[in-house]
């Protein structure tokens, strides 16, 4: 009997998700661990494949300890754009919460844009934030999931 997981571990950058429920269908059909990582206490389903992560409240630990954490064959969700670099780099599959992934190719320009928002923001040029998030958005990153789970399940090399 092996005592592998199932699945790739997912590592959820937890405060202001907007796709917790979408995250734990996935992995309860796939039968996945899920580390929910958070700066403060959220409440979660009693799942024994759900792990509760508190990092405190220093700036970046959380992203601090996914990062320690992410790898090839593991997933992360994360809408911010630097520990998306930072889990790329490690060969980590990284989505946004749109479903969009960040990938070797595209998180230069991800990072890029990100800067420049932020220049432009502090300028005053820009006062208001991101659009809302959609049902078309929650839709997406649920294929997007999926589409990664079955990716690394497929690459993943098969034991005797």
């Amino acid at each position: 009997m092996s005592t592998e997981p199932a699945g790739p571990p997912i590592y959820l950058d937890a405060d202001a998700c907007p796709v917790k429920d979408e995250t734990y269908r996935v992995a309860a059909r796939y039968g996945l661990t899920v580390h929910v990582v958070a700066n403060s206490v959220l409440n979660l389903p009693r799942e024994p494949w759900i792990m509760r992560v508190v990092v405190g409240s220093a700036l970046d630990a959380a992203d601090d300890w996914i990062a320690a954490r992410a790898g090839p064959g593991s997933i992360v969700l994360t809408a911010d754009v630097p520990l998306a670099a930072r889990c790329v780099k490690t060969g980590a599959t990284v989505l946004a919460f749109t479903g969009k992934p960040f990938s070797e190719s595209s998180i230069g320009m991800a990072l890029a844009t990100r800067d420049l928002m932020q220049s432009l923001r502090e300028a005053g040029t820009i006062t208001g934030g991101p659009k809302p998030f959609s049902k078309a958005d929650r839709s997406a990153f649920l294929s997007a999931l999926d589409r990664a789970v079955n990716r690394i399940l497929r690459e993943r090399p098969r034991t005797a």
